[in-house]
């Protein structure tokens, strides 16, 4: 039975991941000063597998805010029965308009009923989601919602919470994937279908959007079953889990 005080924080909690692309399928459909700059930076990342400029940038620009844009947002709420027994409930927010995915994340997170208390829950995400959100808000000139207004503040004061960081227990040097630590809490995988490096491909190349919403969601599932079993809760029944696409 989870406790009075831990459902009412988890009513607080949204759980996110996100997954990025390139912005463009190529790169000799950059513009010119986006392509210097690109093999600027490219310089500074490390190519080991010595690939050519064109497939060096499909396989990383997604990563970097610069280069990238947000596909889809995969968003989990848990809500939870007279009995304080839990579900959760995941909605995709995917589309080829980047700004129309952003502006419906922010449409959400200032509507949910926790306000001013809303904390935003994701697996590394305060050096990936979190930062990319506001990156990429910034360029489509949309103002950041207030749980993502994070300047001036004090680390207490961000409503951020991040897994990897709760694992790292102040070791700074050590990185788990979202995978790794499902595996050792006994969590089914979300990788049934494809795995992070390939979501370029599969968007840009197969033009599968859909999978990579699938992907998306099984990775809030994962993220948020990971999140009670590091609060020593059980994790929510397979039934109690639904998945809006």
């Amino acid at each position: 039975m989870i406790d009075d005080a831990f459902v009412k924080h988890l009513k607080n909690v949204l759980f996110i991941d996100i997954e990025t692309v390139s912005q463009v399928p190529d790169f000799e459909l950059l513009d010119e000063r986006l392509q210097k700059l690109w093999l600027k930076k490219a310089v500074y990342l490390n190519n080991e597998e010595n690939l050519s400029d064109a497939d060096f940038y499909l396989k990383k620009a997604g990563i970097y805010a610069e280069f990238g844009k947000v596909l889809c947002i995969g968003v989990g709420g848990i809500m939870f029965d007279e009995e304080n027994k839990p579900s959760l409930r995941v909605k995709m927010i995917g589309g080829d308009d980047e700004r129309e995915v952003l502006q419906a994340f922010k449409k959400i997170v200032e509507k949910h009923k926790a306000g001013s208390n809303l904390m935003l829950c994701a697996h590394n995400g305060k050096e990936f989601d979190f930062a990319y959100l506001c990156r990429r808000m910034l360029v489509n000139g949309i103002g950041l919602p207030r749980v993502l207004q994070i300047s001036g503040k004090k680390p207490w004061e961000i409503n951020h919470l991040d897994t990897l960081d709760l694992w790292k227990f102040g070791d700074y040097k050590h990185f788990t994937g979202l995978d790794l630590l499902a595996a050792i809490f006994d969590i089914p995988s979300s990788k049934s279908e494809i795995s992070g490096d390939q979501v370029n491909y599969v968007y840009h190349v197969e033009k599968d959007r859909a999978k990579i919403e699938r992907y998306c969601a099984a990775d809030v599932v994962v993220l948020t079953q990971l999140y009670m079993k590091m609060n020593n809760c059980a994790l929510i029944e397979e039934e109690n889990i639904e998945v809006l696409l």
